[in-house]
């Protein structure tokens, strides 16, 4: 039988097994042996993950799979460290304030995950501070979804799963010919990467095999230009056989991010002091702390209706002015904020007990998200504090 295109399309000449009420090839399943004997060698040296011989760390696998969530692991890494150094354990963490857990996730964005990381180590926390050893358990915890929990099992505690992640989907498009195109053709993707552990030689090592996955995805199965030639699967990829390796998956489409628009107010004060808020906790950066201003909307704020919404106090003149425009990219849109900024002689207790916090621009113990810093520095460039 030859099957071309399609999901799990591109492959010829098999003989069919049904696993789970889904249909796989069996005759050209790569060769787990052949992926652990290339990840032997050329294994990455990560901070959260354990060395040959040694067992993995449970408190590292997880933070490290909450940060590398949307995030590159070289941008990870500083970070990691820094909150191994803040909070060496899991108990650490979750006895910390959360704002101190916030200023250390700073900069590494979608917040909910910080939240969800400092309510995820409390729970754990008050189990002994051991984290559950399956993927049941696992998902049971603030933050874990899906993939992250079949990461820390089979990472952590050599459960034999296939965790799913962008890399791994991209091997397995590759692996059997996938053409349908993402976001569509995901859950069969998924399926189809659930078999890759199929052999003894897998399932003997589990954690490896899922870390050697990642590894072939990030540095030989790489987005743009796969390096086939080096691949220990590329005998049995279907997407190399056919030359369409490199172009796949397929995504459907993009759909245009649409536009919302923002307004934040910088106000400072003589000695140096900023007025700070603290959004809500739903949302996005959703108790962070940032500047002042309305809720975002999808038309623009002309400058009357968002000096509505400025700051003040009785009997405070302040004389706003409009500094510029910050351009900031969320996953589903794309926020325009006009800026505007003021310097008065001092905070009015008034002002300070109805809106927020005073903080000195000059120390970095506050959690602002990258969009607020933006907003912050135009300020600062326009010399209106000067």
């Amino acid at each position: 039988m030859d099957r071309r295109g399609g999901s799990g399309g591109g492959v010829s000449f098999f003989r069919l097994l049904r696993v789970g009420g889904f249909v796989i090839n069996r005759s050209v399943l790569p060769s787990a042996a052949d992926l652990l004997r290339w990840y032997d060698r050329h294994r990455r040296t990560l901070p959260w993950r354990a060395l040959p011989g040694q067992s993995a760390d449970p408190y590292r696998v997880w933070l490290s799979e909450i940060m590398l969530q949307q995030t590159t692991v070289t941008a990870v890494i500083p970070y990691f460290e820094r909150f191994l150094d803040a909070f060496p354990d899991v108990t650490a963490l979750a006895r910390a304030p959360q704002d101190r857990v916030m200023a250390l996730w700073a900069g590494l964005g979608y917040y909910a995950r910080a939240r969800n990381l400092h309510a995820c180590a409390r729970v754990v926390a008050e189990n002994g501070g051991r984290f559950p050893d399956t993927v049941a358990g696992l998902l049971e915890l603030p933050g874990i979804g899906a993939y992250t929990a079949a990461a820390i099992a089979a990472i952590a505690f050599g459960r034999p799963v296939v965790p799913v992640d962008g890399n791994v989907e991209r091997v397995t498009a590759r692996l059997f010919a996938m053409t349908d195109p993402l976001p569509g053709s995901r859950k069969a993707i998924a399926r189809q990467a659930m078999t890759l552990n199929a052999d003894r030689q897998a399932i003997a090592r589990p954690s490896d095999f899922a870390q050697a996955l990642f590894d072939l995805g990030a540095g030989i199965c790489t987005p743009r230009a796969p390096a086939c030639v080096l691949c220990p699967w590329r005998g049995a990829c279907a997407g190399n056989r056919q030359g369409i390796a490199a172009s796949l998956p397929r995504r459907a489409p993009r759909v245009a991010r649409p536009v919302r628009h923002g307004v934040h107010f910088c106000m400072v004060d003589a000695a140096g002091g900023i007025l700070l808020v603290r959004r809500p906790e739903k949302g996005l950066l959703g108790g962070m702390m940032g500047l002042p201003g309305p809720h975002w909307r999808d038309a623009p704020w002309p400058q009357a209706e968002a000096l509505d919404h400025a700051p003040t106090a009785p009997r405070l003149r302040v004389n706003w002015r409009r500094v510029g425009q910050v351009k900031h990219v969320f996953t589903h849109f794309t926020l325009l904020v006009d800026v505007y900024a003021a310097r008065i002689s001092t905070f009015p207790n008034s002002l300070v007990g109805t809106e927020g916090v005073i903080h000195d621009m000059d120390r970095d113990d506050v959690a602002l998200p990258s969009l607020m810093r933006k907003c912050v520095e135009l300020a600062r460039d326009s010399n209106i504090f000067d």
